[in-house]
């Protein structure tokens, strides 16, 4: 038999509604036309057109909506249309499916059929359909992950799943029967829901894996990262978990590093990434980020008045952002982050300096003078390493904003004025 390999667009034909029992007269001329067109689909393929616009008419109908085979029928079109698709994108990978619903749209119509009162053939006719259909909404699925269209995938792996489920309870044959392409049904269905907009939706699926005891690594970290924001406990178990069945895993680390991040522990990053850059020591993020936390324990000390402590951070945060650079000579955030170092700095001692500014004896005057030419020398300090970041990236605001205050205290102001009108131009000031 031929396969029809076109694009669908029917014209749905101007008829009058059908009403009470003359549906059914309507429905043997649609199950007429779908025989015609499976005879030959692409010498009749306008026959599955025609029956497609005769059920959209008959479904006005109250009596037909609860008919069964009124379903089936609809079941059965958007089949052949999935199908059609398919075989189209598998000939042409550049075709856009001109119906990518159709796949969706046939599952839902045999499971309306499935839970619509009827007599034992139309059943078996509802679960053939959705034994097809298995392969149909899988397809469709997989042609929406290669394009990252996470949503469109997981809503039809999803549909696959149901489908296989509703076979399995009715002990009809599924193209998921074995545990193997079960699982990966699961996990691709999980992922995809977790990429998109369903991640909830994704956590009882990871949790099947893991509690099939083979689960990968993603399944552990999708959980933790689900469970961080509202159930610590579980999600650390999780992790735990994780640890042990994939010990050599990054994805799993550096997990749990942005977690860390992202409740400001800063004691436990300094570990987790100095763990991280033994595993990955040419991933310049890394060390940029320890450099971000050694910056911050840096701040941190120094506000406390711990100016030797601070100091050693500040020291162990410029060695982390120059081996940055050694990796990658050209990374901003690293550049970036050591102008910002000495920025900080000098910008901690503001608070100083104003408090000695009300002291106008000799020594207070002198001590003032000092911190003064101190925290300058800072902002001098600072100033080619923004110079540097604004080459690679002239666009970044914040490198922007601190070249016009340090030209502004360094008495430059054209050229203070220079980066102000770049940032008014740039809608930020």
């Amino acid at each position: 038999m031929k396969h029809l390999i076109v694009s669908f667009s029917f014209i749905i034909l101007a008829t009058s509604a059908v009403f009470g029992q003359e549906y059914k007269k309507q429905l043997k001329a649609i199950n007429k036309s779908l025989a015609q067109y499976y005879l030959d689909p692409v010498t009749n393929k306008a026959a599955l057109g025609t029956a497609l616009a005769d059920l959209e008419n008959v479904l006005k109908a109250d009596d037909a909506k609860a008919d069964p085979l009124s379903w089936i029928s609809k079941g059965q079109i958007y089949n052949e249309i999935a199908k059609a698709e398919m075989i189209k994108k598998s000939t042409d990978p550049s075709y856009t499916l001109a119906t990518p619903e159709a796949g969706l749209i046939a599952f839902e119509a045999f499971q309306t059929a499935m839970n619509t009162p009827s007599k034992k053939p139309a059943i078996k006719d509802a679960l053939e359909g959705i034994r097809d259909n298995e392969d149909y909404t899988n397809n469709i699925g997989v042609t929406h992950f290669q394009v990252q269209d996470y949503n469109g995938a997981y809503r039809n792996f999803a549909a696959t799943l149901k489908a296989s489920e509703i076979l399995t309870a009715n002990k009809a044959d599924t193209r998921l029967k074995a545990d193997s392409t079960m699982l990966d049904q699961v996990f691709y269905t999980a992922v995809c829901g977790y990429y998109g907009d369903n991640k909830e939706a994704s956590a009882p699926l990871f949790q099947k894996l893991i509690d099939k005891g083979n689960a990968q690594p993603l399944a552990y970290e999708a959980l933790f990262t689900l469970f961080s924001d509202k159930d610590v406990d579980k999600a650390m178990a999780i992790l735990e978990k994780g640890r042990k069945a994939h010990p050599d895993d990054n994805g799993l680390l550096f997990a749990e590093i942005n977690y860390y991040l992202k409740v400001n522990k800063l004691d436990v990053l300094v570990t987790k990434l100095q763990k991280a850059i033994e595993k990955e020591p040419n991933n310049v993020s890394v060390y940029s980020t320890l450099g971000n936390v050694y910056d911050q324990l840096n701040q941190k000390e120094r506000a406390a008045g711990n100016d030797a402590k601070a100091d050693e951070y500040f020291d162990l945060a410029m060695a982390k952002y120059t081996e940055a650079l050694k990796i990658d000579p050209k990374s901003f955030e690293a550049i970036y982050s050591q102008g910002q170092l000495y920025y900080n700095k000098a910008a901690g001692m503001t608070e100083k300096l104003n408090a000695l500014s009300n002291d106008y004896s000799s020594a207070g005057t002198k001590k003032y003078n000092a911190l003064k030419a101190e925290m300058d020398s800072y902002f001098v300090k600072a100033l080619p390493y923004f110079l540097d970041a604004e080459k690679m990236d002239p666009t970044d605001v914040n490198t922007m904003i601190a070249l016009k205050e340090i030209y502004a205290r360094d008495g430059k102001l054209d050229k203070s004025a220079e980066y102000k009108k770049k940032l008014e131009a740039a809608g930020k000031l």
